[in-house]
């Protein structure tokens, strides 16, 4: 697993391989089970991010009538910052579920600076990671904002293939801001375009 972490250190640093290999054996991973939460949607909790080497986390909310609205999943390769989270007072907005067994690398505010100011490079990694990850954000939602339901089921298709197997429809409807009825009438027609 630490194969991804160290495919990162290479595109975006310059450390050598002692370093790479002395940054992953430090860095914390966990494993989850399916159903674990990282987090709960109001509660108190140490700062911390996650980058999902196996498995999928759902990001979700329950607003004012009670109904949970799913605003994001993380697979493989993707990371998965809180933002909004930034002090330990702040209750949190969101709750984030492992919907598979799932591995992550996990990040503590403390230990990684210690780590970037042993290894500079790796604060640089991390943010252009960020950028990367705030630039896909920017433009998915703009996308999300212009298109129909029907365009934004062909993007995920597109785009995040996976999804659709992976995750239960409902909460891809969620995503997806459908309900479970209209995603299915959406998928029904798109197969019958391809037979």
């Amino acid at each position: 697993m630490k194969e991804i972490l160290l495919k990162y250190m290479t595109q975006f640093t310059s450390l050598n391989e002692e370093e790479q290999r002395a940054v992953s054996e430090s860095v914390r991973i966990g494993e989850y089970q399916k159903g674990a939460y990282l987090l709960r949607q109001g509660d108190h909790h140490d700062i911390k991010c996650y980058f999902v080497l196996k498995g999928c986390v759902r990001q979700f909310f329950v607003d004012e009538s009670g109904k949970e609205v799913t605003s994001n999943f993380f697979t493989e390769e993707q990371a998965i910052p809180v933002f909004n989270d930034l002090a330990k007072e702040e209750l949190s907005n969101y709750s984030f579920v492992c919907l598979e067994d799932s591995i992550l690398v996990v990040g503590e505010l403390d230990s990684e600076q210690v780590m970037y100011n042993k290894y500079s490079q790796l604060e640089t990694m991390t943010r252009k990671m960020m950028e990367i990850n705030f630039s896909e954000v920017q433009n998915e939602f703009a996308e999300f904002i212009k298109s129909t339901p029907e365009e934004r089921y062909r993007s995920i298709i597109k785009k995040r293939p996976q999804l659709v197997n992976r995750v239960p429809q409902h909460q891809l409807a969620s995503f997806l801001g459908m309900t479970p009825e209209s995603l299915s009438r959406i998928k029904k027609r798109m197969n019958k375009e391809f037979i």
